[in-house]
């Protein structure tokens, strides 16, 4: 799967990287002769790949006389063991951007893990898995593209391209109808959708013509409820409370989305490892 991610942003997040990590110069590369070098990456549990361009940013900008081959693709499953990519140059370039490349890689081959696992236990409903804002800081389109990698579905990027009324945003318009109102006006074209906590309230933005509705910390049963009262008026998404364990039973409602905020906040980063030898 190709990085739907500018070029330009990649190479800013891998130079602010290498700057952070390597600063005025690498002291212990200096141990290393000016000589050529092989190194491989290998896994050592299950993932999903995520990362490629990232971690091939790293070596270009270290230099260019890098060369890479890569044995799997952005999106497949890897299994423990096996070989990712073969790297040859310089040996202290290889050396200096060991860390920063499989940092990247990890991180989003981590994120991609998690999704494919949500998305694999909801793949006998029509419900998607939506990611959420609740991304690492100036890593949010790497992280929603993983989030894609691995199977399931970005949600709005930010606060530009989409509205989500929530709970204050009611109570400063002075009820559901005239929250949803005011925002057809001022997001026009785009995404709308209006955060209910009750029955009534779904009844009541229904009502006001809402085609969107998040139904937050519903019980299954009372997903379920609401499903069929909704009777496919209104794209229904479900936040709150699921898990990895139990995403399978409130995707059977029969919501459209489930909205999982751990898909890129709670981390748990791939075990790459990376081994050399001078040529």
């Amino acid at each position: 799967m190709p990085s739907t991610v500018p070029h330009a942003l990649i190479a800013a997040q891998v130079q602010a990287a290498l700057e952070e990590d390597v600063g005025t110069g690498d002291l212990t590369a200096l141990l290393v002769p000016e000589r050529p070098a092989h190194a491989v990456l290998s896994t050592r549990e299950d993932g999903v790949l995520c990362g490629r361009a990232w971690f091939d940013e790293v070596f270009t900008q270290l230099d260019p006389n890098a060369h890479i081959t890569w044995r799997a693709q952005d999106g497949d499953r890897i299994a423990a063991g096996m070989v990712l990519c073969e790297l040859e140059g310089p040996a202290r370039a290889l050396l200096t951007g060991e860390r920063t490349a499989i940092n990247f890689l990890q991180t989003l081959s981590g994120t991609a893990t998690l999704a494919r696992r949500y998305a694999d236990a909801v793949a006998h409903t029509k419900a998607q898995v939506l990611d959420t804002r609740k991304t690492l800081p100036g890593l949010r389109l790497a992280q929603k593209y993983a989030v894609r990698c691995g199977g399931c579905t970005n949600h709005r990027i930010g606060l530009y391209d989409g509205v989500l009324i929530k709970e204050n945003h009611i109570a400063a318009a002075g009820s559901i109808a005239n929250a949803i109102a005011r925002a057809s006006e001022v997001a026009a074209g785009r995404m709308v959708e209006i955060e209910v906590e009750t029955l009534a309230e779904l009844e009541e933005a229904l009502a006001a013509g809402a085609s969107r509705v998040l139904l937050d910390n519903f019980a299954p049963e009372d997903l379920g409820a609401a499903v069929r009262y909704n009777a496919g008026r209104a794209l229904l998404e479900a936040s709150g409370g699921i898990t990895l364990a139990n995403v399978g039973r409130y995707a059977e409602t029969g919501v459209d989305f489930l909205s999982v905020g751990e898909l890129t906040k709670s981390l748990h980063a791939l075990d790459l490892s990376l081994r050399f030898s001078l040529i």
